[in-house]
Parts: C-alpha cells; structure tokens; sequence
C-alpha cells in the first residue's frame, strides 16, 4: 500500500491491487473519487475538481504512482 500526501488530500493505491491501476482519493478521512491512473484519467467513482486532477497528472509524471 501506498500513501502520498498533497494538496490537502490523501492518495491511497496498492501495487498489486486488480485492475485497472487506480487511485483512492481522500480528504479528512472521507473518499472524494477513485481515479483510473491510465491516459486519460478516468474517474471511476465521485468527483474530482481541477486542482485534483492536476496533482493527479504530476504524481504520474514524477512516476510515485
């Protein structure tokens, strides 16, 4: 399991979860959204605002999910 802070919000994932690759976001314990982490981002469950999605783009990028 991992767990990256930013933002104010939590990003949750398991390296040998099922697929699709996919992220849990929280904030304040509560789950915002699950995000498909392949191009493009596809949000599976919830709500994800801009400022989400663009942490969301950079953690891919910098390869920490």
């Amino acid at each position: 399991m991992g767990r990256i802070r930013r933002g104010g919000y939590i990003f949750d994932f398991w390296i040998g979860d099922h697929p699709p690759r996919h992220v849990h976001v929280l904030k304040d314990r509560r789950l915002i959204a699950k995000v498909e982490l392949d191009e493009p981002l596809t949000v599976m469950e919830g709500r994800v605002n801009r400022r989400i999605r663009e942490i969301l783009k950079t953690l891919v990028k910098e390869g920490k999910l």
